[in-house]
C-alpha cells in the first residue's frame, strides 16, 4: 500500500493553560488547598469536618461583597470619593482625603474591596494633575488605612468578620477593644500625609457622572439588610434568601464579580485550622505559645502567613479574642504577604509603574513596619 494514500488520525487539540500566570492569580487559594490536603492526609475526612466550617462567616461574607460590587458597578463609591477630593485645592489635603477615604470605605465594604475601589481614583487624581512623585506614598498611606481602618468594625476586615462569629463577640465590646488601635492608626496616618506631602496647589478637573436613583435605592437598602445581618439584627440565611435573587434580576454582573477565590479560601483554611487542632503536639504548642503572649503571636504570625489565615488557625488555641483580634488586625502591617490587601495594592502600583517596584517595596516595608513597631509596642505596653 502506498504510505502517501495512508489517512493520518486528527490531532487532538487540548486547551492552552498558561500555568504560571494561574498559579500567580489564585496563589493564595492554592496555597490554603495545599494546606487543607496535606492536613486531610495526617486527620482523614470523618463526620467532624462537617463542624469546620462557619457558614454565617461565609454567607455574611458573600452578601457583603456582592451588594458593594453591585454599588461599585454603578460608580457610587468612585463618585462620592470624587466629589470629596474635588473639594480640595491642596496635594496635601486631598492626599490627605484620598486616604481617608479609602480609610473609612474600608470599616464600610472590607479592605480589599476599598482598596480596588479607590486605589484607581488615587492614581486618577495624581496623574491628570502632574502629582505622580507622590503616588507611591499614596498607594502605600492608602493600604495602610485599608488595613488599619477596617479594624474598627465586625464587617471591615475578613478576620474581624470570623472572630466576631465564632466568639461571639457583643458588639459594643467589640468596638471598644479596637478603639485605641483605631484611635492611634488614625493619628499615625494623619502625622505622615502631613509630613510628607507639601502644601502644593491640585485641582482635578470636573467629570459629568450620574447615578440610577432606584438602582442607589435598591442597593443601599440590601448593603443595610447585609450589615443588619453581620450585627445578628437578621438570620444571616434571610441574605441568601434576599440578595442573589434580586442582584439575579438587577445586576446579574455582580453575582460574577464577587471574589470566591476568598470564600474558598476561607472554607480551605477552615479545614487546615480544624485538623492542626486535632493534631496533639501542634495543639499543645500553639497553645502553650499564645498563654505567653497571645498579642504578640498573633501579630508575628501575620507577618509568615497573612492576617486571615493567622485568624482562623490561632483561634482553636486561645480564648483570649481580644489579644488576638489587636495582633491580627495591626499585624496587617509589615510584610508584602501579612495582608492579602497589601498584595493587591502591590499589583496596582505595578501596573502603573513596573520599573519601580523595588524602590516601592523598600519605601513600602518602611513605612509598614514603622507602623507595626509602634502599633505593637502601644498595646503591649498598655496591655
Amino acid at each position: 500500500m502506498n504510505s502517501a494514500h495512508v489517512k493520518r488520525a486528527p490531532r487532538l487539540h487540548l486547551p492552552h493553560i498558561d500555568i504560571v500566570p494561574f498559579i500567580k492569580k489564585n496563589a493564595v487559594v492554592l496555597i490554603a488547598f495545599c494546606a487543607a490536603l496535606i492536613t486531610s492526609l495526617i486527620v482523614p475526612p470523618d463526620a467532624e469536618y462537617a463542624g469546620y466550617l462557619d457558614f454565617k462567616t461565609l454567607t455574611c461574607l458573600f452578601c457583603v461583597l456582592a451588594v458593594v460590587c453591585a454599588l461599585k458597578n454603578i460608580n457610587f463609591f468612585y463618585m462620592l470619593a470624587r466629589k470629596i477630593v474635588q473639594c480640595f485645592k491642596t496635594a496635601k489635603i486631598s492626599i490627605l482625603a484620598l486616604v481617608y477615604i479609602t480609610f473609612i470605605g474600608s470599616m464600610l465594604i472590607a479592605n480589599d474591596m476599598a482598596l480596588l475601589t479607590f486605589l484607581p481614583l488615587g492614581y486618577f487624581v495624581l496623574s491628570s494633575t502632574g502629582k505622580e512623585k507622590y503616588m507611591a506614598f499614596t498607594f502605600i498611606m492608602q493600604n495602610i488605612a485599608a488595613n488599619l481602618g477596617g479594624m474598627l468594625t465586625p464587617f471591615g476586615n475578613p478576620q474581624n468578620l470570623y472572630l466576631y462569629s465564632f466568639f461571639n463577640i457583643p458588639t459594643g465590646e467589640f468596638m471598644s477593644i479596637m478603639a485605641l488601635p483605631f484611635a492611634l492608626a488614625v493619628a499615625l496616618i494623619t502625622i505622615c500625609c502631613l509630613i510628607f506631602v507639601k502644601n502644593e496647589p491640585m485641582e482635578i478637573a470636573d467629570e459629568k457622572l450620574e447615578l440610577n436613583p432606584k438602582k442607589t435605592l435598591l442597593y443601599l437598602a440590601l448593603f443595610a439588610l447585609s450589615i443588619a445581618i453581620v450585627f445578628r439584627g437578621i438570620p444571616y440565611f434571610i441574605g441568601l434568601l434576599v440578595i442573589p435573587p434580586v442582584l439575579i434580576v438587577a445586576d446579574r454582573k455582580a453575582l460574577k464579580m464577587v471574589d470566591y477565590g476568598l470564600l474558598l479560601t476561607f472554607v480551605f483554611f477552615f479545614i487546615f485550622a480544624g485538623n492542626m487542632a486535632r493534631i496533639d503536639i501542634v495543639r499543645d504548642f500553639l497553645s502553650w505559645l499564645l498563654d505567653k503572649n497571645t498579642l504578640l503571636v498573633s501579630t508575628l504570625s501575620c507577618q509568615f502567613i497573612s492576617n486571615v489565615p493567622s485568624a482562623i488557625l490561632l483561634s482553636q488555641f486561645t480564648d483570649n479574642y481580644a489579644d488576638l483580634l489587636v495582633g491580627v488586625n495591626i499585624g496587617g502591617t509589615g510584610t508584602l504577604i501579612a495582608s492579602l490587601a497589601s498584595l493587591i495594592t502591590f499589583k496596582e502600583y505595578a501596573s502603573h509603574n513596573p520599573g519601580k517596584t523595588l524602590k516601592y517595596i523598600v519605601t513600602f516595608s518602611a513605612f509598614n513596619f514603622g507602623f507595626l513597631a509602634i502599633l505593637t509596642a502601644v498595646m503591649m505596653i498598655i496591655k
